[in-house]
């Protein structure tokens, strides 16, 4: 199966991970877009620090790629605290949690992503850790086991999803703070480019840094990307500033059209439209017609394709909208069944 580095957002490369790391802002002045978060976490964070108390759990979820390990970061920077970071799948067995928590120090942060994924068994155990800060830990097996309760030092989970239906209820109910986190807007994404633009030292005008921003999907971590793509092609095409034919040529020889769909979005939607003929067709159809898998194409795809008024999901399946058609030059037709 083919792999789109430039749309998937997951990182892949040990480069471009350090890359991507200089190019996260560390304090909330820094930060771009998602103001509602943004502007509360600003209260939150002022709050427990007069108060001089950890802040509540926090919850962060929405599609990948929109700064939830960034958020993560300048929480702990905002409170002048220690970072962990971790994922839901490492934590396999109560143990490895029980040794994450029980070497905190006081106020720390943890940071966990994917946290959707967290093991059944790890995350009862996660309960009272998070609402009285303690850990209770069962020795032995049989008439002999012991419980034995370990206080901890007060701590702030910051749990990341891209799948917010997938927690549990009880799990989601011990974090104080929830936010989603929404694509962003292009004069967002502009300012994200024009930043990165200036800590890569890459010249680029303005009209190429829109164009950039048109096609990243409302997703900071594809606009950089995006970005150190195109400035590959300046420095070999170029004299190594960014201009709009430059930023045109590499985009185009991406795959990436002018709305940011490439090879696998005009899959789903051809699919939708001329395999299914605009009938709703469900989630697993469509994985296995295009060879992609379900949660990339829910996680990835689908959120944008939703925004920009392509497809639509209902109770049926998913269908195409009128703006798919005109974008892939079919006719649209209303189907009744």
């Amino acid at each position: 199966m083919k792999e789109n580095l430039v749309i998937n957002p997951e990182i892949t490369d040990k480069n471009e991970e350090k890359l991507e790391t200089t190019l996260r802002p560390q304090m909330l002045n820094e930060y771009i877009g998602q103001t509602k978060v943004k502007e509360s976490m600003k209260v939150y964070i002022e709050a427990a620090k007069k108060r001089e108390e950890a802040l509540d759990h926090v919850l962060l979820y929405g599609p990948p790629g929109l700064g939830k390990t960034t958020l993560a970061g300048i929480i702990a920077n905002e409170m002048g605290a220690k970072l962990k970071i971790t994922s839901g799948p490492a934590i396999t067995k109560p143990g490895d949690l029980a040794a994450l928590l029980t070497n905190l120090t006081p106020n720390e942060v943890i940071f966990i992503d994917e946290i959707h994924r967290l093991n059944k068994n790890v995350e009862e155990i996660l309960y009272p850790a998070l609402e009285d800060y303690v850990l209770d830990i069962i020795i032995g097996k049989g008439p002999t086991a012991k419980s034995i309760r370990i206080n901890l030092p007060p701590f702030t989970l910051i749990g990341a999803t891209t799948k917010a239906g997938s927690l549990t209820t009880p799990l989601r109910d011990r974090f104080g703070i929830v936010h989603r986190l929404e694509l962003y807007d292009e004069n967002d994404l502009i300012r994200i480019i024009k930043r990165s633009a200036r800590i890569l030292d890459i010249g680029i005008d303005e009209d190429s840094s829109m164009e950039i921003a048109r096609r990243s999907r409302g997703t900071p971590r594809i606009a950089n990307r995006l970005l150190k793509r195109v400035r590959d092609y300046a420095t070999v095409l170029g004299d190594g500033k960014i201009d709009l034919k430059i930023t045109k040529t590499a985009l185009d020889r991406l795959e990436i059209d002018e709305l940011g769909l490439d090879e696998i979005d005009r899959k789903i939607l051809e699919t939708m439209i001329i395999k299914y003929q605009g009938k709703p067709i469900g989630i697993e159809a469509l994985a296995t017609t295009v060879g992609e898998d379900i949660d990339t194409i829910e996680d990835v795809y689908e959120p944008y394709l939703i925004q920009i008024g392509f497809i639509s999901r209902t109770q049926r399946g998913r269908i195409p909208l009128p703006a798919a058609y005109k974008h892939m030059g079919a006719e649209y037709q209303i189907r009744l069944n």
